[in-house]
């Protein structure tokens, strides 16, 4: 039953995306074109990680609002890091520089909720502000735009390059790579391993998960540590394809991230989700985000899009499953 609602839902979310990609095309022909289909995947490559972590955390029954702020101190601290030891190496050390910072920021959240069982909103909100107030007031404020060679070398980097009608070059940067390996580890945690199991009981009911000897304190401890893993590559890996390090990016997106998996499927209450639903809701977002400017409409109705989004996704699975019940009701009195 699970499984043919969360299909249902990815269906209709794809259905959604063809519907837009008529209605933008026609109003303006440029979606349509290679650039702007290549501009869009870019503009999901990062969303699509922060995304990725955050549907964990919804299967699991939890909110997590730190993800950002987790990834622009990893990219900003290893940017500096790495000029400040001149480093020429591949970016790869870079990635498990940020990865182990976004590991360390994300355990804090992690004890937190699984040691003193705080509610993981409250406990994300709180180091949201701890982290980005340490970064800025301690770490530093300034623009870094000299970033270092590795960095502009992988933004150079591309998947594909394909010669456009006016003979421009429209190019998919190899960072999609990125976004297809962390899309493949969290389906295949959540899909085919017991901690998967257990994070989606956990989501379900946590009484009934310790019940059937789901260890909470470990599950938690991997959804934390996972997310701040990918927020840490997000966040240098957003850093690379802007070509500079600004503490103040990335935070403030959150709620388009939750937007996104809330369209994908997932329920905000736990124990539902799926990564294919999660990965087009980015898509949809990233459309809706891109595209409005394309027709005409001014990028301040953007949140007010996003918002009424939040609320439908979030309201029709909460209405139907009351008429689900009421159903269930009348049947058993009768």
């Amino acid at each position: 039953m699970l499984k043919q609602k969360l299909a249902k839902t990815e269906v209709l979310v794809a259905l959604a995306i063809v519907g837009l990609a008529i209605i933008f095309s026609v109003i303006n022909p440029v979606f349509l074109s290679v650039r702007n289909l290549f501009d869009l995947l870019r503009s999901s490559i990062v969303m699509g990680m922060f995304a990725l972590g955050v549907l964990v955390v919804i299967v699991s029954g939890g909110i997590d609002v730190s993800f950002t702020a987790i990834a622009v101190f990893a990219m900003y601290v290893t940017v500096k890091l790495l000029k400040a030891i001149d480093f020429q190496g591949t970016l790869l050390v870079g990635f498990v520089i940020a990865a182990l910072i976004g590991l360390a920021l994300g355990l804090i959240n992690a004890l937190f909720i699984a040691r003193f069982k705080l509610s993981t909103l409250i406990v994300t909100l709180g180091t949201q502000s701890l982290f980005r107030g340490f970064l800025l007031f301690v770490v530093g404020s300034q623009l870094i735009r000299d970033i270092p060679d590795s960095m502009t070398s992988f933004a150079k980097l591309n998947l594909i390059t394909i010669q456009t009608a006016d003979g421009t070059l429209a190019s998919l940067p190899a960072a999609v790579l990125l976004l297809a390996a962390a899309a493949l580890v969290t389906w295949l945690v959540l899909q085919y391993t017991l901690l998967g199991r257990g994070i989606y009981a956990l989501g379900g009911s946590r009484e009934a998960a310790e019940r059937a000897g789901f260890p909470i304190r470990r599950i938690q401890l991997f959804i934390y540590s996972f997310v701040g893993v990918l927020s840490g590559i997000a966040g240098l890996t957003y850093g690379s394809l802007n070509r500079q390090a600004n503490p103040f990016d990335i935070v403030g997106s959150e709620l388009d991230v939750i937007a996104a998996v809330v369209l994908g499927g997932a329920q905000i209450t736990g124990g539902r989700g799926s990564v294919v639903g999660t990965l087009l809701g980015v898509f949809l977002v990233v459309i809706m985000n891109n595209s409005l400017i394309l027709a005409g409409i001014p990028s301040v109705w953007q949140k007010v899009v996003i918002g009424v989004i939040i609320i439908i996704g979030t309201g029709i699975p909460a209405f139907q499953q009351r008429r689900a019940e009421r159903r269930a009701r009348i049947a058993l009195a009768e």
